[in-house]
Parts: C-alpha cells; structure tokens; sequence
C-alpha cells in the first residue's frame, strides 16, 4: 500500500497554511494528474469517530480520540491526507468536529466555515452522524447544511457534490427505514432555502447527489465494522468515472491550480457575514417541536382507527369518513398544541403547519379513493338505471335527463360524508369528472344508438336501389338516368322521412339531424354513384354483348340465318348505333337533370363520322373527343372520358368487326350455292337466239337423244369433279385443277360405261331368232342408258351431300 502524506490544512484560528499545502503538494505529485484527482472530506460531531472512519477507510494516519484520556477535541482545524492505494489520487480533508465542548456553545463561526470550505472545494462530502441522532436538528447537521446551501448557491458557481450521510453504530432499525427519512430532511433544508433567482427552480438534484450508507459500531462490533469499511473502500476506487461517487465534476479545478484556488475559497469564506446559525433558543425549538411533531405523526399512523379506515377504503367506501378522520386531526393535533406550548410560537406554528401537511398528505390517497368508490359506483347505477330505462320503451331524452339528475343528487349526498373541514378539500373535480363520465355513456349510448338505427336505413337504401340501378343502367337507352333519378327520389325521400321520424326522440339539435339527414341523402347518392362507376368499368363488355344481341338476333330474338336477302349494313348500323347509346349513357352521372351534350357528340364524331365528310371536319372544327373532359359536365361526374370514349368505340370496332365479315362471307356464299340458273336475261336470249335449232330438234327427234346423252355424261363429268367446290377459291385455281383431273374422270367414266355395256352380252343366252335377238338389243340399249341416266342422277345428288363417286348398281 502507498505511504500517505499529510498534513494541516488550516489551523484551529482559521489561518491557511500555505506552505504546508505547497509542500504537500510537491510529495504527492498533485500538479502533474490534471483533472484525475478527487477530494473526499469528512464533517460531523466532535468525537463521532470521524478520524477513526478514515484512518479505517482510506488508509491515513490522522490523529485518534484516546477513549481512555476521556472524549475530547482531537482535530484542531481541517487537516489534509492523500488515501494510501485508491486511484486515481484521492486527497481526504478531516475537518474538525462540530458542537464541540472546547469552542463554547455561541462559538460556531469555524464549524461553518469550515463546512462551507469541505463542500466548496470536495467532490465528496462524508457527513458522520451517530444513527440514534437521526430526526434531531443539531446533531444531524441540518442548520449547517441549510446556511451553507444557500451560501455556497450564492458563493459559488453550481457544482454536484456528493454528500454521503455515514450512519454510525448502526441499530436494529433497517437501513431502509433510515434512509427515507434523511433523504426528506435533506429535500426539505434544500426546498426552504433562498435562492437566487437563476436557480429558483432547480432541484436539489443539479447540486448534490445523495448517499446513506450505515456502520455497525467500532468498539462493540470491530470486525463487523472493518468489514463493512472494506466493502465502502472499493466505491471510491475509480470515483472520477462516470457514474462513480465524484458527481458529474462540473467546474473542477485543474491540480495545479488547486492550492491557489483553495486560498481563495477560504478568503472569500472569511469575509462572509452571513454564515450565523440561528440562535440556541430557536434551536431548541425547532428541533424539540420536530420531534413532538414527529411523534403524533407516528402515533397517529399507528392509530388503530385510521389503520382500519385506511386499510378498508382500498376496497370500497368507509361510512362515516369525514366525521372518523377529522375526529383523529383534532386530537392528534390538540396533543401536539398542549405540549409545544412553550416554545418559540414562530417555531411551533410552523412545525404544527408542517405537521398538518404531512397528516394531511397520509390521509389524502384515502379522501381521493373515497371520492373514487363514490365515482365509480354512482355511475355504475347510473348506467344500470339508464339501460332498464331504455328498455322499458321510456323515450332516450327524458330517460338521459331523469336519471342523470338522480345519481348526480345522489353524488352530492354521498359526498357530504367525506368532507374533511381541516382539509378544505371540495369534490368538485370528482363530481365534475362523473358528469362527463356520464354524459360520455349517454353520448356513446345515443351514437350506438343513431349507428343502428342510420345503418338500418342506409341499407333499406342499398337494398332498393343497387339492384334496380344496375338493371337501369344494362338497358341503357334514353329514359335510363331520368328512370334512375325517379327511383332515387323516391327511395331517398321515403328514407329521410322514416329516419327523420326515428331521431325525434334523441333530444337533437336541429343542426345536427340536418346533417345526418344530408348524409343519408348522400349516402344513396354515393350508392348509385359507385354502382354507376361499376358498370361503366364494364361498359366494353356491355357494349359488345348489346351489338352481339342486335346483329345476331331478329326482332323476334331468334338467331339470324343469313340468306342474302338481309341488309347486313343496316343491321350493324343499328347494333352499332344501340350500343354507342349504352357508351353515352354510361359517361357521366346525371343525377341533377343537368342537359348535355354527350349523345350527340358521340353520334357526330363515332357514329356519323365517314370518309372526306370527317376529314374536313376534323381540319376545320377539330376532333371533339380529343379532350379529358366533357363540357357542362364536371369532372366530379365524369365516369368516361372523352378520350377514353374514342378509345373504347375503336376498340369496340375493332372486336366486332369480325362477326360482320363472318355474316357477309356466309351471306355470300349462300348466294353462290343458290345460284345456278343463268339470269333472266339470259335466258330470254337463249330462247330468243335458239329458236331455230329449237325448231330443229322438233324436226329430227334424233339430235334430242343425242343432246340428252351428252346432258348426263356432261352431268356426271360435272358432279365427279366437283366443279362448284373447285371454283369456290377462284376462276384460275379452279381452271388449273380441273385440268388436271379431267382426262382421268372421262377414261375412268368410259370404261365403266364400257363394262356396263358388256356385262348383258356375256351373261344372256343366245337368240336364234333375229326378230327376238333385235328385240333384245333394243332393250339392253334401253337398259344401258337408263342405267347411265341412274348413275348420273346419283353423283349429283352423292356431290351435293358431300360424298365420293361410286359405280351404278347391275341391273338383272
């Protein structure tokens, strides 16, 4: 362990030791730690064992009391020692006792000052006090500390001590039960000082940090104490740190400069007139009146009634409150009168003041939680009352006023019985606080009321009108919004006057059920609102589904079978004319019967627009949809644009242009398959022109089997090749591939007429008689073209349904 070094600081008649401190400074290298030094000092009653305390703490060499010689002055002045293996260097000042025997009871000018000086120049500040002198005035130091608080705050700049409270032959109280009560001392000398006004609101915190440890006593109990010394030695290693015992520093003087500005502390305390305790008389007063003040406040605590009052209100309401606790005030403070009479009345009015508070401040939770049973059971009531009320069909105005002024009434009788006079206490703020907690459950219950009630109307509204609207809007035509505007009228009017009928019995401002009828109105609009904007989010659909129904199906709604007689361009004009009505309809929201013009600027720009017509005026007058917004029609309104209607008419074009080339294509080729004769025309020429060969097959009846054979093999070359099917892609493609297969059709048609031919000869017995045999030649002539004629007959008909060519059946 380090050698420590010491020595006196100041002597026993206030002289600086100058030379000393230089010198003490050299041996223990003061000047070269910096700002890594701290300083502990020690005050307290003479021959309180502070000396000993250190020697024991800190490892110094200070002088000690010889119990034996009798309990005298052992420190003169304040002495100075650097702790023997603490870092960083710990100096410790050992200030000489207070109170003592040697200086006389009115020679107290050196205690003060040199407590000033301690707490001045120390970042720890050791105050030894034996613990049965805990509550006492003198001997706790608590007129030092008060003068010397509100001189160094005069003095100094503000710097954070920390004052360690060093309980001496500690009892059997716990350390616990010491504890609060210096802590309250200390907070009370701080709170009664004057201030300056820079710190009129700083808290004794800023200055001071506040610490209790406790000692088991030195001669009774040695190794007890050494240990416990032990353990309180290791908080002072590393005390400069943050969070360690020295405070936050502020202020601190370099080493260097630490014997120069102690000089100056002790010059500038010297000259101070204003460190004068307070007379011995007043003294006794106040420390006397303390304790008899102290002692009621016990006794009181320990009061059997209040006890059982205190204890019981915690779960619910004490009958009698008032009467019983100001029954207890009175003689609790009565007792203290009788026995404080004597003393100082300045003193005694005070400490009887202070008492007053502390009792009063005991028995303030028990007043607030009376007033708090009171509360919450009245509103309890309140609330059962009200809901049988309701239920009972009273109406909710008269049932809200009616119970509310029967459990205030209540209230205030209740209240009565809690009213401690001492206290002057009033109920107000409680009784305030259940007003509003009651005409919060009235206001929650008339919401929870008006909820239901409005929401069983707007979904009436919902109800009638969503479903009929959208029906409305899917036939689209001109009488739609007029339609839908009628309904609306309707439903909304009848839906105001039912809810209007409902809010009567609420005891509402006439304001207030305007609005809600307002926001009922609006909120059917809103229904039809977003119901329209549903829709004309699927008006493409709806679009092409509308000209789908119209170009497909006739008036009667039966399909369209497309024979060529139909006007398919007419027909598309007027699907396409129904359905650019349906996108007109579903532009905009026209709920106010507000004209406009969106029809008609979607019939000139879509449905009229063809060719040079629109091109000139597209260069003159410009495109009318080429806008975001319609005019006369606010935005607000607005569900398609103008240019979003260009878009969806293109693209509608665009989706239906197929199904009108489907239908002229099938159209066409109906007329194709149906047209086999020449035209009139044609044949009036024909008859016209051929009249002379005409007159020559009547003539030579001949030529007419001739040209009747050539008729059905040119039949049979024309359904075996299939010459209508061919011709379908073209006349070229057609000429090409009947070229191609007309030479095989007419060997392979000639050779089974060949066989035909042959197939008699080879299975009919001969005739011998000539007449017979050309009788019989005659009729397989006959038989053979009547079988050609069969055979071409059936591969027209097997051409027409689609089938392949096959050879005629044998005739028997």
């Amino acid at each position: 362990m380090d050698q420590c070094c010491s020595t006196q600081l100041i002597d026993g008649d206030g002289e600086f030791n100058v030379s000393g401190l230089e010198h003490f400074m050299k041996e223990v290298k003061l000047g070269e730690c910096g700002l890594s030094y701290a300083v502990v000092s020690i005050m307290g009653p003479q021959s309180s064992g502070k000396s000993t305390l250190l020697n024991n703490l800190f490892g110094t060499n200070f002088k000690e009391m010889d119990a034996f010689k009798g309990r005298s002055q052992t420190t003169k002045g304040i002495w100075m020692a650097r702790c023997a293996g603490i870092e960083p260097c710990t100096i410790v000042m050992d200030l000489e006792g207070t109170d003592g025997r040697e200086r006389g009871e009115d020679d107290t000018a050196f205690e003060k000052q040199s407590a000033l000086f301690a707490l001045a120049v120390s970042d720890i500040v050791l105050i030894n006090m034996w613990c049965h002198d805990i509550g006492r005035e003198q001997a706790a130091n608590k007129p030092l500390l008060k003068t010397v608080f509100q001189v160094m705050m005069r003095l100094f700049s503000p710097r954070k001590t920390t004052l360690m409270f060093v309980i001496r032959d500690k009892t059997r109280t716990p350390l616990e039960n010491l504890e609060p009560v210096l802590r309250e001392d200390i907070q009370k000398i701080w709170d009664s000082v004057p201030k300056p006004e820079a710190h009129k609101e700083t808290p004794l915190s800023e200055f001071f940090n506040v610490e209790v440890v406790a000692l088991s006593s030195y001669e009774e109990k040695e190794e007890q104490f050494k240990e416990q010394v032990a353990n309180l030695r290791q908080r002072f290693f590393h005390s400069i740190a943050p969070g360690g015992l020295a405070g936050d520093r502020r202020g601190v003087v370099p080493a260097s400069g630490f014997s120069f500005s102690a000089q100056q502390i002790w010059k500038v305390i010297k000259e101070n007139r204003d460190l004068d305790l307070p007379a011995h008389k007043v003294m006794v007063a106040t420390v006397r009146c303390e304790e008899i003040a102290n002692e009621k406040y016990s006794n009181f605590t320990m009061n059997e009634i209040w006890r059982h009052i205190e204890e019981s209100v915690q779960s619910g309401p004490v009958s009698g409150f008032g009467k019983k606790i100001s029954s207890l005030l009175d003689t609790c403070l009565s007792e203290y009168h009788s026995e404080a009479v004597y003393f100082d009345e300045g003193v005694r009015t005070s400490k009887q003041k202070q008492l007053e508070e502390k009792l009063l401040q005991l028995i303030q939770p028990a007043f607030h939680s009376m007033l708090g049973h009171l509360r919450s059971g009245t509103l309890e009531k309140f609330k059962d009352a009200f809901e049988k009320a309701l239920n009972s069909g009273e109406g909710f105005s008269s049932a809200s006023t009616r119970c509310t002024e029967s459990f205030m009434a209540q209230f205030d009788e209740a209240c009565s019985d809690v009213i401690i006079p001492l206290a002057g206490w009033d109920s107000s703020k409680t009784r305030d606080k259940l007003r509003r907690d009651i005409d919060a459950h009235v206001a929650s219950v008339r919401a929870a009321k008006l909820t239901e009630v409005t929401s069983m109307f707007e979904k009436k509204l919902t109800e009638a009108l969503s479903g009929p609207v959208e029906a409305l809007l899917d036939e689209a035509g001109d009488d739609t919004w007029p339609a839908i505007r009628k309904l609306y009228n309707r439903e909304t009017e009848s839906a105001i006057s039912g809810l209007a009928d409902a809010l009567t019995g609420f005891d509402m401002d006439e304001k207030t059920t305007e609005e809600m009828l307002a926001n009922l109105q609006n909120f059917a609009r809103s229904v039809i609102e977003s119901k329209a904007r549903e829709e004309a989010g699927r008006v493409l659909i709806r679009m092409k589904d509308r000209f789908s129904t119209l170009f497909s199906r006739d008036s009667d709604s039966m399909p369209r079978v497309w024979t060529g007689k139909e006007d398919i361009r007419g027909i598309t004009r007027n699907a396409r004319t129904a359905s650019l009505k349906l996108l007109s309809v579903m532009a905009a929201i026209r709920l106010d019967d507000e004209p406009d013009n969106i029809s008609k600027t979607l019939s000139a720009a879509l449905l009229d627009a063809s060719g040079s017509a629109s091109s000139n005026r597209s260069i003159t007058v410009g495109d009318p949809l080429a806008s975001s917004k319609w005019e006369e029609v606010p935005v607000s309104r607005t569900l398609i644009t103008p240019v979003q209607c260009k878009s969806l008419w293109r693209q509608f074009k665009s989706e239906t242009e197929y199904s009108v080339t489907q239908a002229m294509s099938a159209q066409e080729a109906n007329k194709r398959n149906n047209n086999w004769l020449p035209p009139p025309w044609a044949i009036v020429a024909m008859l016209v022109l051929g009249f002379n060969e005409f007159m020559t097959l009547l003539r030579n009846p001949l030529y007419l089997g001739v040209i009747f054979v050539g008729y059905l093999l040119f039949r049979a070359l024309w359904v075996q090749l299939d010459i209508s099917a061919e011709f379908r892609n073209g006349a070229l493609p057609g000429i090409l591939s009947i070229s191609t297969k007309f030479l095989p059709t007419v060997t392979n048609l000639l050779r089974k007429l060949a066989e035909q031919g042959q197939t008699p000869a080879s299975t009919t017995n001969p005739q011998p008689n000539p007449a017979l045999a050309s009788s019989s030649m005659h009729y397989q002539e006959h038989n053979t073209t009547s079988n050609l004629s069969s055979t071409a007959s059936s591969d027209v008909t097997g051409a027409e349904a689609g089938s392949e060519y096959s050879s005629p059946k044998k005739q028997d």
